[in-house]
């Protein structure tokens, strides 16, 4: 069976790491990377001026802070931050998401700063 048709068991990959607000890929599709982090906290508002970005909560509940309103985020839900609009993820418990985004697109977008992570490979 060549590499590409094995399946990445999310669970699986979610057992991997504990860390907090550390974005790791676990596909890529064409430019695009496919990434899981653990959220917990509040994150920083940032923007991303040339992508849009989706987000999809696996456990846990996400809210995404935007500017004129909140989007909340039960499991199973998903919501597209488009380019340019400024946000702010908060996870009041321990909260597993997906991600995809185009490639090394920064976690923090424009804002930089000590929570800024270069998202690590799972396999």
């Amino acid at each position: 069976m060549s590499k590409s048709a094995v399946p990445v068991n999310l669970t699986d990959r979610l057992s991997q790491f504990s860390e907090l607000w550390s974005q790791k890929k676990v596909a890529v599709l064409n430019d695009y990377e496919v990434k899981l982090a653990k959220l917990k906290g509040e994150f920083v508002w940032h923007t991303h001026e040339d992508t849009d970005e989706l987000f999809l909560v696996i456990s846990g509940r996400l809210t995404i802070q935007l500017r004129d309103a909140d989007v909340v985020l039960e499991p199973g839900e998903l919501f597209v931050v488009p380019r340019g609009v400024e946000h702010c993820p908060v996870a009041h418990e321990e909260t597993a998401i997906l991600l995809f985004e185009p490639e090394g697109t920064l976690n923090t977008g424009d804002a930089g700063g000590p929570m800024t992570k270069v998202a690590e490979t799972l396999r």
